[in-house]
């Protein structure tokens, strides 16, 4: 068991590297965006399915309470939370729509959304991706393998360097705190 461990933990660090050796500049640009939009008015829309959704929650909780700084609460909504809605547009229009359907009625030209999928092949975050498009909302995925059909809709792509759905997880939690981090710096520095 201990060797395992260590295993998973190297591989997660391996992940994590990996991606970070690529991709710090575009962490960096990727926080400065959300909270450029967050200083002209806008809000930030977050979603994903099973984990990615949960990923969606934890970022959005932190940003609406606080990360680091006791501050004024940040916009930032999971679109991953209301049953209501999301069984109704599963059973009225489509579960591919139940992203889409709330950019269109929560999104305005000026926010940014956030679509994290390990894969970039699921019909509801390219939907939502290119309705958020089609709102001149901007689109920064988090995603993980090449990316998949959701890589080019996004105007910045964040693509895990890896086959491994958990490792691919777990860099996207990293990567999640550290855009909360520098979000929350860059509005209110101390």
């Amino acid at each position: 068991m201990t060797e395992r461990i260590s295993t998973i933990v190297a591989d997660s660090v391996d992940v994590k590297q990996r991606f970070f050796a690529k991709h710090t500049v575009d962490v960096e640009v990727g926080a400065e965006i959300i909270a450029g939009a967050v200083k002209s008015g806008g809000k930030l829309l977050i979603f994903g399915n099973g984990g990615s959704a949960a990923d969606a929650q934890h970022i959005a909780g932190e940003l609406v309470n606080r990360f680091l700084q006791q501050r004024k609460a940040l916009p930032a909504i999971a679109l991953t939370t209301d049953g209501g809605v999301l069984t109704c547009i599963a059973n009225g229009t489509g579960f591919e729509n139940v992203f889409a359907r709330q950019m269109e009625a929560l999104g305005h030209e000026g926010d940014v959304c956030l679509a994290i999928s390990t894969s970039g092949q699921s019909a509801n975050i390219v939907v939502a991706c290119e309705q958020a498009r089609s709102q001149g909302i901007k689109v920064i995925g988090l995603l993980g393998r090449d990316g998949g059909k959701v890589a080019p809709l996004c105007d910045l792509a964040l693509i895990v360097p890896s086959d491994d759905t958990q490792r691919i997880q777990e860099t996207h939690n990293l990567i999640g705190h550290i855009l909360c981090e520098l979000i929350e710096s860059n509005i209110f520095p101390q």
